[in-house]
């Protein structure tokens, strides 16, 4: 079992407890045979005890939520970080892949080399932003031309220069296009 699962499973089991007190703390006050005003003054201070105690439960709760997004977002904007380090690195194989050369097993090699710096931005859930034919989104694409060609539609990215890529819902680097008919 891995250390993060050995984690998630210890926060269960203490969320559990945590959830079955909370339930003793709200079960209905036994009245204690005492006067009256000692009564009322006890059972309002066991009621002020118990609201404590669960606001405090909630308030950890809360931080332990707040706390896991925060890790999620460090790690995503870490990932993006160095991510936008090495896509010039790709971009660098893609023109080596385009051009022409006599010999095959160099061409193979960088081919094989470029496959796994894909491989790798896969693994790390980062995708390419889909451009070519597809109407141009000023929030994944940046429009360095336009152009005007009646066999696309408006807006259309016709070309596109420079792939783009997202992590999730976060823009790594917008992909840089030629918008048709704008």
């Amino acid at each position: 079992m891995s250390e993060n699962e050995n984690k998630e499973e210890l926060l269960e089991e203490e969320t559990a407890e945590v959830a079955e007190v909370t339930e003793e703390a709200a079960a209905p006050e036994e009245e204690i045979p005492v006067g009256d005003d000692e009564n009322a003054k006890l059972v309002k201070e066991l009621n002020d005890t118990k609201d404590m105690y669960l606001r405090t439960v909630a308030e950890y709760d809360n931080f332990r939520k707040r706390t896991a997004k925060e890790k999620q977002e460090v790690y995503s904007d870490a990932t993006i970080n160095a991510v936008s380090e090495f896509l010039s690195v790709i971009d660098n194989f893609e023109r080596a892949l385009a051009v022409e050369t006599s010999d095959e097993n160099f061409k193979k090699g960088v081919q094989m080399i470029f496959n796994q710096y894909l491989e790798i931005l896969k693994k790390l859930g980062v995708s390419e932003i889909e451009a070519e034919g597809v109407e141009f989104d000023p929030l994944v694409h940046h429009a360095v031309q336009q152009i005007e060609d009646e066999n696309l539609g408006e807006n259309i990215v016709a070309t596109v220069f420079q792939k783009g890529y997202q992590l999730g819902d976060k823009v790594i680097r917008p992909s840089m296009v030629v918008v048709a008919n704008p």
